[in-house]
């Protein structure tokens, strides 16, 4: 084999290995997602009608996890539709385990604003669970009604 030959199948495998290492996190979505909508009328007889979703992706290894959020928004009037907007996009979230390992994760919205929700768009809870130990956390975040969120986040006991 030639010397060429040798280095660039050297080089192939070098990458492959890498490549491997580099997709080493796994990333999951989470199996509760949520719809809500609402309508309103608007002046001059248009109706209006807002859906949005969430979702989460959680990598299972570092227990980050992305919140993310579809929207769209149809205006119409008696004959026909005359707009549509669409939205969303992912935000980043902090870890909710300090060290890398398995993990699995939930997540579960509450409604739109009433009754239940008493400082605005209400909140959303996280359970993560380690799949190699009897570990499990769980998390309410709730919008404060000041521009920040109050999160906090409890390791169930087992008795």
């Amino acid at each position: 084999m030639s010397l060429v030959m040798k280095i660039g199948f050297g080089a192939a495998l070098s990458l492959m290995t890498l490549a491997s290492l580099a997709q080493a996190d796994e990333f999951k979505l989470s199996n509760n997602q949520r719809i809500s909508c609402s309508r309103g009328l608007s002046a001059g007889k248009l109706n209006t009608a807002t859906c949005k979703s969430y979702a989460y992706l959680f990598n299972a290894k570092t227990s980050e996890y992305f919140r993310c959020q579809v929207s769209l928004a149809l205006t119409r009037d008696n004959k026909e539709v005359i707009n549509v907007q669409a939205d969303g996009g992912c935000a980043k979230k902090p870890r909710i385990f300090d060290t890398d390992g398995n993990y699995s994760f939930d997540a579960t919205e509450t409604e739109p604003p009433n009754t239940n929700s008493f400082f605005g768009p209400g909140g959303y809870a996280i359970w993560a669970s380690d799949n190699n130990n009897q570990k499990i956390r769980g998390c309410i975040i709730i919008s404060s009604g000041l521009g920040s969120d109050i999160s906090k986040c409890i390791d169930m006991t087992f008795q």
